[in-house]
């Protein structure tokens, strides 16, 4: 009888490192990770011996002296002795603005001229071909410049609206003012605010928050979230029998009625501007540096999210759309409840890489004298202080920080609208 045992395990030998495939790929990735770091920290070490060579060490000690500097466009208070740290923080500021709004734009332009790409009116498909092949072939630098020359060469001036017979005048009853040097418009004032709450104490980082804004915005989350109870309840209604309810007034209702009761509380009115000696007063003011570049940023992106929009719902099988069809259910209702809910997995992938796009190009702004991060840390700030690395490794590091939260909120929406297995 023979009986059959396991054969005897051969023991470890270093050269099995390069010969047996089962350490030979260990061996290598460890081999060169070994080698990364030996050359990253040659590079480290060399640029602090040259640095120290030339008398700058590093450091970062010039935050905390006086900038120097008037900033053109703010968010919060800010004056030119402030520390640089300050002022890095308002360009931060603006450049959080510009991403926020450009994004915004950017797809609700997209979405739009996306879909009507594919409509079947022949010249309204024609012309949104020639948006979208205009735009994305032309440098965004370009566009940017040119949106600054039409505004400061087509609008008028403030003293244009000055006289009694005056070559320009405001718009919507006299709230609204556009001139060459930017756009005034009216400003929410409360006579019964809760107050402001300061964030950060005295260091250079602070800043006022509005208990208005925090209400408000709070009331209209939580208006969103019970008007998207309304729609999985209608869901589940359609689900079971077919029929789907009505329930756009009670969602409509659910947003709009308890914050328009919050601003009638809060005591909402409105400070509008008024043109006072050479410039108007008043309101709040937007310079055409913002307007230029935000304008320009949107349009441009919106191209490529047109594209990425056609695309998604080209992927989508025609029998999709022929099948809701034969339900009875109108071309509006089709795009809104059929094609495009399955077009956002298609969507939103290439689309969060366009939102890191807008972001990283609105470093364009000093081009038209925007004050972003780029044009106060790494502008301004670096000639004065000479600190090339110390400013160059910030941006960059509040860039990164930046695309990395907007990439990973977007990858968070793309993970609850993907497909889920059973």
């Amino acid at each position: 009888m023979t009986t059959l045992t396991d054969p005897p395990k051969e023991s470890f030998r270093l050269s099995m490192l390069l010969n047996d495939s089962r350490y030979r790929s260990i061996t290598i990735q460890i081999v060169a990770l070994i080698g990364f770091l030996t050359l990253i920290g040659w590079l480290l070490n060399n640029t602090a011996q040259n640095l120290a060579d030339l008398g700058k060490e590093p450091s970062f000690r010039f935050l905390t002296q006086p900038a120097g500097y008037d900033i053109n466009q703010m968010l919060i208070e800010y004056t030119n002795q402030d520390s640089n740290l300050r002022a890095a923080f308002v360009g931060l500021l603006n450049t959080l603005i510009v991403a926020i709004m450009g994004c915004i734009a950017a797809t609700v332009v997209g979405v739009i001229v996306g879909v009507l790409r594919l409509s079947n009116n022949w010249i309204l498909a024609r012309l949104m071909t020639v948006y979208v092949e205009i735009f994305r072939n032309v440098p965004v630098l370009l566009w940017i410049v040119f949106t600054m020359a039409i505004l400061i060469e087509t609008l008028p001036a403030p003293r244009d609206f000055r006289g009694d017979t005056p070559e320009a005048s405001m718009l919507l009853g006299d709230t609204v003012a556009l001139t060459n040097r930017g756009f005034y418009i009216p400003e929410p004032l409360f006579s019964r605010s809760l107050g402001d709450v300061s964030l950060f104490g005295q260091s250079p980082l602070r800043f006022d928050v509005s208990l208005d804004l925090i209400a408000i915005m709070a009331t209209l989350l939580a208006g969103v979230l019970l008007a998207g109870l309304f729609a999985k309840r209608a869901d589940r209604i359609q689900a079971a029998t077919g029929v789907r309810p009505r329930t756009w007034h009670w969602r409509f209702g659910v947003i709009v009625l308890p914050t328009a009761a919050l601003l009638a509380g809060l005591g909402l009115h409105f400070g509008y501007p008024e043109l006072r000696g050479f410039n108007f007063q008043g309101g709040t003011y937007m310079r055409n540096s913002l307007i230029a570049l935000w304008l320009a940023l949107s349009l441009y992106t919106a191209a490529f999210v047109a594209e990425i929009v056609r695309a998604g719902i080209l992927a989508i099988s025609k029998g999709q759309t022929e099948a809701a069809a034969a339900l009875g259910l109108r071309p509006r209702r089709i795009m809104s409840l059929v094609v495009l809910p399955q077009a956002l997995r298609v969507i939103v992938p290439p689309l969060i890489s366009q939102y890191l796009n807008l972001t990283k190009n609105s470093s364009l702004a000093i081009a038209v004298g925007y004050m972003d991060i780029t044009g106060t840390l790494m502008g301004i700030t670096l000639n004065q202080t000479g600190r090339e690395l110390e400013t160059v490794l910030m941006t960059m590091l509040i860039y990164l920080v930046i695309s990395l939260v907007i990439s990973g909120a977007m990858n968070v929406y793309n993970n609850s609208v993907k497909l889920q297995e059973r």
